[in-house]
């Protein structure tokens, strides 16, 4: 397929000697090999034919069972898939994630027996897939349970308020008359003994949020420290939201939602203006989203490229979903399964409406002193069957974490499995109706899950990553721009350019190598004399015309 070009001959040059007709120059050694290149091009042997450069293939993955989900919620999934015609990919992990949503702070899972190592249930989504496959709708359907628990949320609300509103009225009458009843008795007497009065001022109620589409990260910060349990994010472009986070002057609210991800700590703001100490008790974001390949793509090349992201953020998605798109297409035109649908709304309010030590059988957390821990929610551990899948699994994860072998982006990514299979476990036993230890049974779901998820975020990074092929297509774009020469050129004259995937020498050779091997460009050789004595010979190119037709 390659080929090189003895002598500097055998190549079709009319732009090049149209070129060396309007350039006067000195005679040198490298002059002296171009003219004979010119001189010889007509007399050579035939170029290759240029073949065109391989596409870039997406890594296969796995594809999505519905076996994967919670028994209560599987046929309610597969209906609403069926009816979309979408992927179950995109449904499945949209309920997963609510499930996280609604479950949230409230207890936390212990994955080792005796340690307090404690993960939540909030879950981070990103579906990946193009425009028209039915992204948003299927996780608007996936998300439908909160328009009843936010209804019912608001409703609690305003009949508490109406409560605080005439236990505030009545608290201010009682401070109104304890001061009257004060000022008399200094009045007859200034020097009189006042007994103070403690009246303790009633509490407004708070309202429970599950879902926040668009809010700056000030008005978040707040939302979460009325809401401690956790609180879901949902952005329908979701690159958006990561690139906005990107910028110069975002690194708080970057910040914010790394700590939200770990769900396990508070975060306390300090401003001028705002005020200080103002302290959200514990900040645990589920987010959710989707966008489309290209964007994905763009971002996650940009951020392994350049360094730009290393805090994880992007590998903090561990529900990342890039299902296959199938050919087939069957008109369905049925009302949602009633029954189904009534059976899945029931399982997220009885999850809403738990008592975790109660309903879940939680084990309260207790300090050094064996007193209730402050602020540390009640917790579940693994019964014994599903403690020894759990640290077969984890052996073997922690091991191929560490054989170097890995990209580090890819590394970051499924290091976060350690939180990612626990919680999974977590939300699959209480979606079932699992009482005390998570069993066996989850723990298996959420194994399977890390599987198929491992294969997604595999097909994601990879296309992200920057390979020969890449950096081959990117100088072939620039030729075909008439950026380089027509006459030889050396690989300084494409990375002095600093194009992108093109900015070093190392760069530039491997694109050259590749299209010298696809017969887009031809190597050619210095004729006798014309290597300055000293130097060893610069490989220099020179483009296949038929590239360029």
């Amino acid at each position: 397929m390659s080929a090189t070009i003895d002598h500097l001959s055998d190549y079709d040059m009319d732009a090049a000697v149209k070129r060396i007709d309007r350039v006067k120059r000195s005679k040198t050694p490298e002059d002296d090999a171009r003219d004979t290149f010119w001189a010889t091009w007509q007399t050579g042997a035939a170029l290759p034919t240029p073949v065109p450069l391989p596409k870039q293939d997406l890594a296969s993955v796995q594809p999505f069972d519905t076996a994967l989900l919670p028994e209560s919620l599987q046929p309610w999934g597969a209906d609403i898939a069926e009816r979309m015609q979408c992927p179950a990919d995109f449904v499945a992990a949209t309920i997963m994630a609510a499930l996280g949503v609604v479950i949230g702070r409230r207890v936390g899972i212990r994955p080792k027996a005796n340690d307090d190592w404690t993960e939540y249930a909030n879950q981070w989504v990103c579906i990946v897939g193009r425009p028209s496959v039915m992204k948003s709708p299927a996780m608007t359907a996936a998300l439908a349970p909160f328009k009843r628990l936010e209804a019912e949320a608001i409703k609690q609300y305003e009949f508490e308020m109406q409560g605080y509103n005439e236990e505030k009225d009545l608290h201010e009458m009682r401070v109104e008359a304890a001061q009257k009843n004060t000022k008399k008795a200094l009045i007859k007497d200034p020097t009189a003994r006042v007994d103070r009065i403690e009246l303790d001022e009633p509490q407004a109620p708070l309202l429970r949020r599950y879902l926040v589409n668009d809010a700056y990260v000030e008005s978040l910060h707040e939302i979460c420290s009325e809401n401690p349990q956790g609180v879901g994010v949902f952005r329908d472009e979701l690159v958006s939201l990561l690139k906005s986070l990107d910028r110069e002057g975002q690194e708080s609210a970057r910040g914010f939602y790394l700590t939200g991800w770990n769900g396990n700590g508070g975060y306390t703001v300090d401003r001028i203006g705002r005020g200080r100490n103002l302290r959200a008790e514990a900040v645990c974001l589920s987010l959710l989203g989707s966008t489309q390949p290209g964007r994905v793509t763009s971002y996650l090349n940009e951020a392994i490229s350049d360094g730009a992201g290393n805090d994880g953020l992007m590998q903090r998605f561990g529900l990342l979903i890039w299902p296959d798109i199938s050919p087939d297409w069957t008109d369905v035109d049925r009302a949602p399964d009633a029954s189904k649908k009534s059976a899945a709304f029931a399982v997220f309010q009885r999850l809403a409406e738990a008592d975790p030590v109660t309903d879940w059988q939680a084990e309260i957390a207790l300090d050094h002193e064996g007193s209730q821990e402050e602020g540390t929610p009640p917790y579940l551990r693994l019964n014994d069957a599903a403690l020894e899948l759990f640290r077969e699994w984890r052996r073997e994860w922690e091991v191929g974490l560490r054989t170097g072998d890995l990209h580090p982006a890819i590394e970051s990514h499924l290091a976060k499995y350690r939180k990612l299979v626990p919680s999974l476990a977590l939300i699959c036993h209480l979606a079932d109706e699992g009482r005390g230890p998570v069993t066996a049974d989850a723990m298996v779901r959420a194994l399977a899950w890390s599987d198929y998820l491992k294969s997604h975020a595999l097909r994601a990074y990879g296309t992200g990553m920057v390979t020969q092929i890449d950096r081959a297509r990117a100088l072939l774009r620039r030729i075909k721009e008439g950026r380089l020469p027509a006459e030889p050129f050396t690989l300084r004259d494409i990375y002095r350019h600093e194009w992108s995937m093109l900015t070093d020498r190392d760069e530039a050779a491997q694109a050259v190598n590749v299209l010298v091997q696809h017969g887009h460009l031809v190597e050619v050789r210095e004729a006798e004399g014309a290597v300055r004595k000293g130097r060893p010979p610069e490989p220099r190119y020179v483009i296949n015309p038929e590239t360029m037709r």
